[in-house]
């Protein structure tokens, strides 16, 4: 029956602010205060993830972009590893290690049921393994070794697809049950170094060498295979992910290495505008065909860390990064203290061999010469959760080898003043919370002889300090954020983590990449751990969400042990020795488009 709608259309709506939801999508309203039509649009675009522990290439992965793995591959070394990474949708923390190391396997599965199989060891291997979330245990071996084959299907029901036996492209498939391994179809293309997708009844294999590049796909329906449609990229060593029906493939090499990204709908393969950043073959792959990962890998110079994650949806989706803020007028901030937001904040003090006793307040974009300290020291602490107008520093050492200060300061916006001391005296200690209540923690003391890690813990309420809680493990260079009633501190001498609730402390994961002299900013639930001093570390940054630590966008300048203050949404890392990085969290907005005439 004829209504209204099917006559004349649905209306167009007229509105003073634009819809704040994705169910906007497709249509079309009139915005009264700018004036114009407009809608949403969905896009397709890759962007900036956090980067891998371990950056490697001709790894395994599983999972959905939200909760995936990467597993084995070969790293900067060209050493096979066993290294599991797993991923929480913003990045990386370390998972339980493979029983055998090895490169050009295949995964399957998900993060909590992985399936990882075949690759080698330096010569073909038919292992299998499964994932339970946290560590690998030995499944059924495979009937035939091989390495470079592509895998589907889940941790029951996998599905191993062509490779390469000792001499040659193979065409056979096996089939997983969650306990042994049985002769599949055959495929009608010999091939190796290609791309699966799917489950075990319905999958995909596309692309490979045969040995020459091909564009060839198959299908396969659980018994045999059949022709697909052809890529429009040719291609090998390239990653895949979702399902026969609606599959998504990218990277490669031809040559040249491709960053071309195609997406098939069960018949044809259509090119995306969306290319990788960096075009890369052997990487990992990972997701669906609207939301997926592409994972390490190698570019025509170097085997990287990178990740990098496709969305195809209407929201516009920023990556967290770090930009450039305004450098320090003073350089030589080693163990300086800082408190505020990114928009306003100070450092105080710092240096080892020359202690300074100035200080630096930054309005977001410049630093400012501020009043000095009454004592110049070098590796002291401060209430990192206190505003810049009103904060406390303390102890710290007034030379390289001494001596040890247990001096207190605050600053009133206007002047620092002296205020009671700690009872013991140390440097490369932790501080956090406020100028009314500070907590300070470990350190090293002068005595005994030589300097030694503490474990005392003091407690400031704005005038004098008594004995806190002491912690479990004597701990320096050590960095803490949060309040005394929800502190945090990590570090790694030794590596251990804490959080605090004003009189227990309790253990946490420490940080993925090792390394000492950290400092930290947020809150006890969520922070960022910016820059160590280890040689795998200076430019690497980790992410706390309360639960565990994970990779985050990495600093673009190496350093540790600056100034570090804000959230973990909106920070900034200072020095050593004279540069700012601004951190900004991911963001995500509607893709709302202005409709125009031309």
């Amino acid at each position: 029956m004829t209504n209204y709608k099917n006559i004349f259309g649905k209306p167009v709506k007229f509105l003073a602010t634009d819809p704040d939801n994705a169910e906007a999508e497709g249509q079309i309203w009139y915005n009264s205060t700018s004036d114009a039509f407009k809608s949403i649009v969905a896009l397709e675009a890759w962007s900036a993830g956090a980067p891998l522990v371990t950056a490697r290439k001709e790894l395994a992965s599983a999972g959905i972009q939200t909760s995936a793995l990467a597993f084995g591959g070969e790293n900067t070394s060209t050493a096979q590893i066993s290294d599991t990474e797993e991923y929480n949708g913003s990045g990386y923390s370390t998972g339980g290690s493979l029983g055998t190391a090895r490169n050009l396997l295949a995964g399957a599965g998900t993060q909590t049921a992985g399936l990882a199989f075949a690759g080698t060891t330096g010569s073909n291997s038919n292992v299998t393994e499964e994932y339970d979330g946290s560590s690998w245990t030995a499944g059924g071996n495979l009937s035939t070794a091989r390495r470079y084959l592509a895998g589907a299907g889940i941790q029951t029901a996998g599905l191993a697809i062509a490779g390469f036996s000792t001499v040659s492209g193979v065409d056979n498939a096996e089939e997983y049950d969650g306990s042994a391994w049985t002769a599949g179809g055959p495929l009608n293309t010999a091939r190796y170094a290609l791309a699966g997708a799917g489950i075990q009844t319905a999958a995909l294999g596309f692309g490979g060498s045969t040995p020459t590049a091909t564009n060839v796909t198959e299908e396969y329906n659980g018994t045999s295979w059949s022709a697909g449609g052809n890529m429009n990229t040719t291609r090998r060593y390239l990653a895949g992910c979702g399902l026969q029906t609606s599959a998504l493939a990218f990277g490669g090499w031809t040559p040249p290495r491709s960053a071309a990204t195609e997406s098939y709908d069960g018949s044809t393969w259509t090119t995306s505008p969306a290319t990788l950043a960096t075009a890369k073959s052997s990487q990992g792959g990972a997701g669906t065909q609207t939301a997926a990962l592409a994972i390490g890998g190698t570019t025509d110079t170097e085997v990287v860390a990178v990740t990098e994650e496709y969305n195809k949806s209407v929201n516009v989706i920023t990556a967290a990064a770090w930009s450039s803020g305004g450098n320090l007028n003073t350089s030589g901030r080693n163990g300086a203290a800082a408190s505020g937001v990114q928009t306003a904040s100070i450092i105080a003090g710092g240096g080892l061999t020359v202690v300074l006793n100035n200080s630096e307040s930054y309005d977001g974009s410049s630093w400012t010469n501020s009043p000095t300290l009454g004592t110049a020291r070098g590796y002291l602490a401060g209430a990192t959760a206190a505003p810049s107008t009103a904060t406390v520093v303390f102890g710290g050492s007034t030379g390289a080898g001494g001596p040890f200060i247990s001096d207190t300061e605050e600053y009133s916006g206007s002047s620092w003043a002296e205020q009671n001391n700690m009872s013991t005296a140390r440097n490369y200690l932790a501080g956090f919370g406020t100028q009314t209540a500070a907590v300070a923690a470990g350190g090293c003391a002068p005595n005994p002889s030589p300097p030694s890690r503490q474990t005392a813990v003091e407690e400031y309420d704005g005038t004098n300090w008594t004995a806190g809680t002491a912690l479990p493990n004597a701990a320096c260079a050590w960095g803490g954020c949060g309040t005394l009633t929800a502190g945090l501190v990590i570090g790694d001498v030794p590596m251990k983590g804490f959080t605090y609730d004003g009189s227990t402390w309790t253990s946490i994961p420490t940080l993925n990449i090792p390394g000492n002299y950290t400092k930290v900013f947020g809150t006890q639930t969520s922070a960022i751990q910016a820059g160590r001093n280890d040689p795998n570390g200076p430019t690497a940054v980790e992410e706390w969400n309360g639960t565990s630590w994970f990779t985050q966008a990495s600093l673009s300048t190496g350093r540790f042990n600056g100034g570090q203050t804000g959230t973990s949404t909106s920070g900034l890392v200072a020095g050593p020795p004279t540069a700012t990085e601004e951190f900004t969290g991911e963001t995500t907005a509607l893709n709302l488009k202005t409709l125009t005439t031309s």
